[in-house]
């Protein structure tokens, strides 16, 4: 029994000291391998967590692009205003566009046109403190929801908040309608082309300004019915009574004058233009480049077309069928610099072409007070017939 028990504390003492000398021998080794390797793990580990919190950053990121915390409700009091004034920005928009058509003007001196300096900065400034609203409206509808059309057949609308979707609506409606409302044109070739031009390429220029013109006036015309509409549908403060609603109808029909009005002096000019260049080319010593007053026009052999082309001196006192309904103009306003009398008077004869009934004028040289009287009588005749419809 003792030598078994001898034994056994002799095994335990073996193991003891193997032990003891294999940590004292092996540890310094393994410690190292096994800091290594700690060390390369923790390090995978940590680029793993970094990682993963990346996507988690990443993907709240986007949750919080997505959140709805700047998203604007399409029936909510904020907008309601907004839509109301950008629509009367709009109106007021859309009757100073036909300013650009009253830029050119006919010198008394000489037979040659030129563009009103004062006339092209005024344009210039309304044109680009409208387009202000504009792009103001466009960052508001990518921040607008949307009710979606399938939820309002159960009686409750589902407001759409998701900006990815309202973004994706707003670019597939009306967004390439409101950039091309937007671009400053216009000013651009007010400002910087036509100046450095001479001769025929200034004359193409002026063509351009003028369908540049009456092409942005389209989509900015169209983007004002639908926000009217809108507006009488969600507040109907505008046709609340019979008296605002014809007074928004006259606008309108004020401001369909004041475009064909406008529209009617520049094809004046054109006209007179086109008359002076169909001369000059049956005669040598004319030259066509000088028609343009802003080219030195010194050339004496050009004075010939103030006779020519003066619809004025007619035979048998008939009127000049190269001129026909822009007669009035070229002989009334094309020269004068008053632009108020400009206005007025193309204005009136918008509105005197709309409605055929109104009588036209026997006597082609009124003053300005006969055309704000004439005026004035025409606008109150039109509320009557509006208000009454």
């Amino acid at each position: 029994m003792m030598e078994r028990e001898d034994r056994y504390v002799r095994f335990q003492d073996w193991r003891s000291e193997q032990s003891v000398n294999s940590e004292n021998t092996v540890s310094p080794r393994r410690h190292s391998v096994f800091r290594s390797l700690k060390e390369r793990t923790g390090g995978l580990f940590a680029f793993l967590g970094n990682l993963f919190h990346f996507k988690t950053l990443k993907r709240s990121m986007l949750e919080d692009w997505k959140s709805t915390q700047n998203v604007f409700h399409p029936q909510g009091p904020f907008l309601q205003r907004w839509n109301k004034i950008f629509v009367l920005s709009c109106i007021f928009a859309v009757s100073v566009d036909p300013l650009f058509l009253y830029i050119p003007v006919i010198s008394d001196k000489n037979p040659c046109w030129y563009l009103d300096r004062k006339m092209k900065i005024i344009a210039s400034v309304l044109r680009s403190f409208t387009d202000i609203f504009y792009v103001l409206h466009i960052i508001f509808q990518f921040r607008t929801g949307f009710i979606t059309s399938s939820s309002t057949n159960f009686g409750r609308g589902v407001l759409v908040e998701d900006r990815y979707a309202i973004a994706k609506r707003y670019l597939s409606t009306y967004f390439l309608i409101d950039v091309c409302a937007v671009l400053p044109l216009p000013q651009v070739i007010i400002l910087v082309v036509l100046p450095p031009l001479q001769g025929s390429k200034f004359m193409k220029a002026k063509n351009i300004l003028m369908i540049i013109v009456i092409c942005q006036y389209v989509p900015r015309l169209i983007r004002i019915r639908p926000l009217y509409l809108q507006i009488t549908r969600s507040a109907g403060i505008i046709t609340e009574t019979a008296w605002a609603g014809a007074a928004f109808n006259l606008i309108i029909y004020m401001l369909a004058s004041h475009v064909l009005g406008a529209v009617w002096y520049l094809l004046s000019i054109q006209r007179k233009d086109a008359c002076w260049k169909q001369k000059c080319s049956l005669n040598p010593d004319c030259n066509p480049a000088y028609l343009y007053c802003g080219n030195g026009n010194t050339n004496a052999e050009n004075v010939f077309l103030r006779s020519v082309c003066n619809p004025s001196i007619t035979t048998d006192n008939l009127p000049d069928p190269l001129f026909g309904i822009y007669l009035p103009a070229i002989n009334n306003v094309s020269q004068s610099t008053n632009f108020f009398a400009k206005l007025f008077y193309c204005v009136w004869w918008g509105l005197q072409n709309l409605r055929f009934a109104w009588p036209k004028p026997q006597n082609k040289h009124l003053c300005l007070g006969e055309f704000v009287c004439s005026f004035c009588l025409n606008i109150r005749l039109s509320s009557v017939f509006t208000s009454d419809r």
